[in-house]
């Protein structure tokens, strides 16, 4: 069992058949969106966006109990670990129209929602292209198998390279790129979602806190 397995090991093979399909991405996508899809692969194993949920949620309640007891203006007391949520309760603090904070997070999301999907899609297109480069090494591999007919020391390592380089793909595809674009995409969608309800979530707040100023002055000027 051992043995097959070793046999099935060709570390040129599959350092050439990896190295076509994300060169076929790199060339798809850019070098931006590459570097990015690599560095996804950190949140890919460690991204929790339930707890991201709950925190958010949990930050929405300090800063609607903040700004009815001391104002918006307050609302960057509340601390927390997330880059984003910080970022926002900064925002909202700091703005002086509801507007503004609802424009800065629907740029914000927007922009993170394209990143996201630059990421996914370096994957995706690696998954597309490994199939392709393993076949093309299957090609490879068959002519020089006919090429050398008359001499069989020959036509082993072709027809080894012809089948070995369709496995790499398949398994490079199917078995890698295939799940890791398929798990941020998850990880991407309920990451925009709790960001999306925090962002809401502060708008109301904001509008609520607002109202009475509004009414206030619209009295004063009757």
């Amino acid at each position: 069992m051992l043995g097959m397995l070793a046999r099935l090991i060709d570390p040129t093979t599959i350092a050439l058949v990896v190295a076509g399909a994300f060169g076929i991405a790199l060339m798809q996508s850019g070098a931006r969106a590459f570097s990015s899809a690599l560095a996804a692969l950190k949140p890919l194993f460690r991204g929790n966006p339930s707890v991201d949920r709950d925190a958010a949620r949990a930050v929405v309640r300090q800063v609607d109990h903040l700004a009815q007891l001391r104002g918006l203006a307050c609302t960057d007391r509340v601390k927390t670990s997330n880059r984003f949520l910080t970022t926002a309760v900064r925002k909202l603090a700091s703005c002086e129209r509801v507007e503004e904070f609802q424009n800065w997070a629907d740029r914000e999301i927007a922009d993170r929602s394209q990143r996201h999907a630059a990421a996914r899609n370096v994957w995706i297109a690696v998954a597309d292209a490994a199939p392709a480069i393993g076949m093309a090494g299957t090609i490879i591999g068959l002519v020089g198998m006919f090429a050398h007919m008359n001499d069989p020391s020959a036509i082993g390592p072709s027809m080894a390279l012809a089948l070995l380089t369709t496995l790499y793909g398949v398994v490079l595809s199917n078995l890698l790129a295939a799940p890791v674009a398929a798990r941020l995409s998850d990880l991407s969608d309920r990451e925009i979602c709790w960001q999306r309800e925090l962002a809401d979530g502060m708008v109301a707040i904001a509008r609520r806190e607002n109202a009475p100023v509004r009414r206030a002055s619209i009295r004063e000027v009757a």
